[in-house]
């Protein structure tokens, strides 16, 4: 039984600990306005940070990693990839940009979610597919033993359950019976146990998690990565999701772990957000340190994306614009072109 429709036809009583969740989330959502209008040149910088950072952990929870060096060409630019981990990283990256292009417009629908599989998953032949056989959720042990974490809904039955899924969230967002932001995580909680895709679950999940909050006006997730923040604190998904997910076919799980642990991630999110906020737009000359400093703490040689990630509060363009520079000082020079080109420390 789904726990969305669980939860909206009888609610109950709901924990102190999501009630307080709840209202500050509701206290964050009012400065999230004040932000906007004060600080955009900071808003532009956490953006695009943010974007790297969503495609690289949101993969890279599900095993998949690429080269540090190569993430700046893998996530912006346009040549040939190298193998199957980088399409799917550039995939995830094309999909948060139809979410952050689109979000308003974009309805949680059977096919808007077949779309963002499609476009994560790459070339891969069932991308955007729902699956076409029973694939329980295996974990495997240290000891080289597996065992069945979860038994999902059948491939047969996944289609019916998908169109239920999607119209009880239109359901829950029209009556607003059920508190918004319980309903998206009883949502998220609800599709990875139906787990609809051969593969990709987790990430599309978590794509979901990021259009949803757009839904509900929870914007947080345009400027801080909650794909990170959900790597930095994977066991206790991992850990929260089993939980949750025990006697679901039987409509007796217990939501809440799962759910406080979806409300606590965009609790910290907003809270980052506020501290970056705070700390203001660094100046001309303070970028110019900032930058000459990631410099020094590289190898002899590295790339502008290795720069990005040191420096995430200063935009690409002034890295491009301060590297030029230094090149007419000879402190560095460039060893190619393009944004993957290598640069090398020649002085300092």
């Amino acid at each position: 039984m789904l726990t969305l429709r669980k939860l909206l036809e009888s609610l109950g009583t709901i924990p102190t600990t999501t009630a307080w969740y709840l209202t500050d989330l509701a206290e964050s959502r009012g400065k999230q306005a004040l932000f906007t209008k004060q600080t955009p040149q900071r808003l532009k910088v956490l953006r695009e940070h943010s974007l790297i950072e969503s495609a690289v952990s949101s993969n890279r929870i599900e095993g998949v990693e690429i080269e540090g060096k190569r993430i700046g060409t893998v996530i912006f630019g346009n040549r040939i990839l190298r193998d199957r981990d980088e399409e799917e990283v550039r995939g995830y990256r094309k999909a948060l940009a139809l979410i952050h292009e689109k979000g308003p417009k974009l309805t949680i629908s059977e096919k808007n979610i077949r779309e963002l599989h499609r476009l994560s998953r790459g070339e891969i032949w069932d991308a955007g597919k729902y699956k076409e056989k029973d694939s329980d959720i295996i974990e495997h042990q240290p000891s080289g033993r597996t065992r069945v974490r979860f038994k999902t809904v059948s491939a047969r039955a996944t289609p019916k359950a998908m169109n239920e899924l999607t119209q009880t969230w239109k359901e829950a967002n029209r009556s607003r019976e059920l508190q918004p932001m319980i309903a998206l995580a009883a949502f998220n909680l609800d599709f990875l146990c139906i787990h609809p895709f051969r593969d990709g679950n987790g990430r599309v999940s978590r794509l979901l998690l990021l259009l949803e909050a757009y839904h509900l006006g929870f914007d947080v997730g345009r400027y801080i990565s909650l794909e990170r923040i959900i790597e930095e604190n994977k066991e206790r998904y991992y850990e929260t999701l089993e939980i949750s997910s025990q006697r679901w076919h039987e409509g007796e799980s217990d939501p809440w772990p799962f759910v406080n642990f979806v409300l606590s991630i965009f609790r910290i999110a907003y809270k980052e957000l506020e501290s970056r906020v705070e700390k203001g737009v660094p100046k001309r000359g303070e970028k110019r340190e900032l930058i000459l400093q990631a410099i020094l703490q590289t190898t002899e040689t590295f790339r502008i994306a290795d720069i990005q990630h040191a420096c995430p509060d200063v935009g690409l363009e002034h890295i491009r614009k301060t590297l030029a520079e230094l090149q007419r000082e000879k402190i560095v020079k460039c060893l190619g072109k393009g944004q993957s080109a290598s640069w090398k420390r020649i002085k300092g």
